[in-house]
């Protein structure tokens, strides 16, 4: 038997690229084996897409209750140890809570849930279970986001004083303007989406990534949201303000209708003795800035990163790494805390990520209905 960590896949079957993204992710540092899973509702396409990427059938399931019930009926060191949630968001709630309920470890892709109040039970079931849950909030797995987060923590900024992120997409654009296709799709739809858009999809990376990078919480939010048609029940674009903890303010902008922009992820923490800014699309390049100093570009691979960072860098200097890299070095953080080795908190989001990202959608959206006032965020433990 393999000692690789035996992975279920739910979802991410055909043309999906965040299916491709968790497969070739898991595959990275050799640490897991997919052994099966459901990625089609439909039989038929799931295993002739198992057979597509060279999976044997036999552990290629009808439908995610039938996994269950199968993979519960193998022995424990033959089962599936953990099962990557990567479906619409409305399945993720009931498929997390049984795969906990049942024993099994989970990584499910964000928005965790459709709802705070599903957020929430899923966390009171994981400190029963006391099995490894992992939100893939990508982006934290990069090196440089990795090596801002240390030099912050380390004091290399000073006192923080202002926290700033920018997520621009366009690639709405085409269907909002089409009221047949904006009534068809899923993510515009709030039965499968939850009840946000924008700020469910791209707004909570931005979210999770300020308190991931800057160690400040989030404590309140003022939101203006734009559904930009009367018809359309979910934002498309919004900018919401951010009162931090440490009397730190801040600022959250996300669109998906900004024109042209393809994925313009820009993360900005200022703190009294200097400033970082990292770009998604340049993503090898964390740069310093110090009054009355010249501009200092930090790169990965060097050994002047930290450990965190270095531990997550897979090529030497001078060499790009990517989006498929950064989720590598969230599963490879999982199959540490799966394997029970030491790991450091920064190397994957928790369940507390996931339940404080679906706060901060729900009291966005109750921000901007409620006027634009300003709206506490749940805090969690």
């Amino acid at each position: 038997m393999s000692s690789k960590i035996r992975l279920g896949i739910l979802g991410g079957g055909g043309d999906s690229l965040i299916g491709v993204l968790h497969r070739v992710a898991s595959t990275m540092y050799d640490k897991y084996q997919v052994v099966g899973g459901v990625f089609s509702s439909n039989l038929k396409e799931n295993i002739g897409f198992a057979k597509k990427i060279g999976l044997p059938t036999n552990r290629i399931y009808e439908d995610f209750d039938t996994l269950i019930a199968e993979e519960l009926k193998r022995s424990e060191n033959e089962r599936m140890q953990v099962v990557s949630i990567l479906t619409p968001n409305f399945l993720h709630f009931p498929m997390a809570k049984k795969l906990l309920e049942n024993g099994f470890n989970v990584i499910c892709e964000k928005p965790m849930t459709t709802t705070y109040a599903e957020a929430a039970i899923l966390n009171e079931i994981l400190k029963k279970a006391k099995t490894v849950f992992a939100v893939t909030y990508t982006y934290t797995g990069y090196p440089m986001i990795r090596q801002m987060r240390e030099m912050i923590k380390n004091g290399a900024l000073g006192n923080i004083q202002k926290v700033d992120a920018q997520y621009y997409q366009g690639w709405i654009n085409p269907i909002i303007h089409d009221k047949s296709k904006r009534s068809s799709t899923w993510r515009l739809n709030p039965e499968k989406s939850g009840i946000s858009c924008c700020i469910g999809d791209i707004g909570t990376h931005a979210f999770d990534m300020l308190e991931y990078v800057s160690g400040v919480k989030i404590e309140s939010v003022l939101a203006d949201l734009n559904y930009l048609y009367s018809d359309n029940k979910m934002d498309i674009d919004g900018t919401v303000l951010l009162r931090c903890s440490n009397n730190v303010k801040g600022v959250i902008c996300a669109s998906q209708i900004a024109t042209g922009e393809e994925n313009s992820f820009v993360v900005k923490v200022y703190g009294d003795k200097a400033g970082v800014k990292w770009e998604q699309e340049n993503p090898n390049y964390l740069y310093l800035m110090q009054d009355g100093k010249p501009l200092q570009v930090f790169k990965p691979g060097h050994d002047y990163n930290s450990a965190l960072s270095l531990d997550g860098t897979k090529l030497p200097p001078g060499h790009p790494e990517g989006i498929f890299d950064s989720m590598g070095n969230i599963y490879k953080g999982v199959a540490k805390a799966i394997n029970k080795e030491p790991y450091n908190s920064g190397e994957f989001p928790t369940m507390i990520d996931g339940v404080r990202g679906m706060s901060f959608i729900e009291k966005a959206v109750e921000s901007h209905q409620n006027g634009n006032v300003w709206v506490n965020i749940d805090t969690v433990d």
